[in-house]
């Protein structure tokens, strides 16, 4: 999914509800939550919070015993995105939620339905041209025997979106908080995560045998790879444009359909996030950061240019953060 370039430092928060039932997947739960935390980590103010919530709340184990502590579902819910966590039983009562789907649409957010989650939807909704997990597909089959769930690690139908779950649930958070950060720094959190591919929504579920790339465009790919690869001494564009053996034009028109931008554009982003994660974790001193990111020379103005606040601010109010 596209990702807008340039958003406002000073955009407000989005928040997310995640409901999970008994036996909920943990590596679900825990590659959405990642991503969220990687965000606000990177960003510097942070852009998304999110609450635990089951049907009645308190202590939920996952298959593996780990437990988390949830609040009860709002009846009236205000958060932007619902996401809800599969376990490993799609007859499992506590993810019988249309009411609750209805609740959230109703008030304007979107709602993530994830492997035996969207499976018990597109059962009890008799919907079909849905995703699920292969598997859930299968069991989806069993019991009517024309249905065929769709393939792709996800499905958008508006306000509610089916996943696969598993380990696509990182692609499609990661495709989420693409809305509201910059590519570059969506991009950060995935390095971070040593997520090497982010998959689009279209993408077939690996069974398949289907190969993926970062944006679907294999030069696109190769030209964000040279670019990750030369940070701390930028290349100009027109030898990048030489080696891949595009046109000026041709790569633009990559760029904008993409991303949203110019590559000069995303290679500074790329460059900024960088930087920003280097401030936000690490001793290394601004001018050091600076020259590690291809900015010898007024790196202090380009970042506030882009992040609204100095580095040299952003570092002393993340430190008085730590210290209360």
């Amino acid at each position: 999914m596209p990702s807008p370039s340039n958003i406002p430092a000073a955009s407000a928060q989005r928040h997310f509800d995640i409901v999970v039932a008994p036996g909920y997947v943990l590596l679900e739960l825990a590659s959405l939550v990642e991503v969220l935390r990687l965000a606000n980590r990177v960003c510097p103010s942070p852009p998304f919070t999110y609450a635990y919530r089951s049907l009645r709340g308190g202590p939920v184990a996952s298959s593996s015993e780990a437990t988390i502590q949830t609040d009860r579902i709002p009846s009236q819910p205000k958060a932007d995105y619902l996401f809800v966590i599969g376990n490993s039983d799609p007859d499992h009562p506590d993810l019988s939620l249309g009411r609750v789907v209805s609740d959230y649409t109703f008030r304007g957010a979107q709602v993530f339905l994830l492997s035996e989650a969207a499976s018990r939807y597109i059962d009890e909704q008799g919907t079909e041209d849905m995703s699920t997990h292969w598997e859930n597909a299968s069991f989806l089959r069993e019991r009517r025997a024309q249905f065929e769930a769709k393939l792709s690690i996800a499905t958008e139908q508006g306000a509610v979106v089916t996943c696969a779950g598993m380990e696509a649930t990182t692609d499609v958070a990661l495709a989420v908080i693409g809305r509201h950060i910059s590519g570059p720094t969506r991009m950060t959190v995935a390095d971070i995560m040593l997520h090497e591919n982010i998959r689009d929504f279209s993408s077939l579920q690996p069974f398949s045998g289907s190969k993926t790339t970062a944006t679907g465009d294999a030069k696109l790919d190769q030209c964000i790879k040279v670019m990750q690869a030369n940070i701390e001494d930028p290349l100009p564009i027109n030898e990048i444009v030489e080696a891949l053996k595009l046109s000026n034009r041709s790569l633009e028109r990559k760029f904008k359909n993409y991303f949203g931008t110019t590559p000069n554009g995303f290679y500074r982003e790329m460059r900024l996030a960088k930087a920003n994660n280097l401030l936000l974790n690490t001793t290394m001193s601004v001018r050091e950061i600076g020259l590690a990111c291809g900015f010898p020379n007024g790196f202090s103005s380009v970042y506030k240019s882009f992040f609204g606040v100095t580095p040299f601010v952003l570092r002393r109010e993340k430190r008085q953060v730590k210290q209360r």
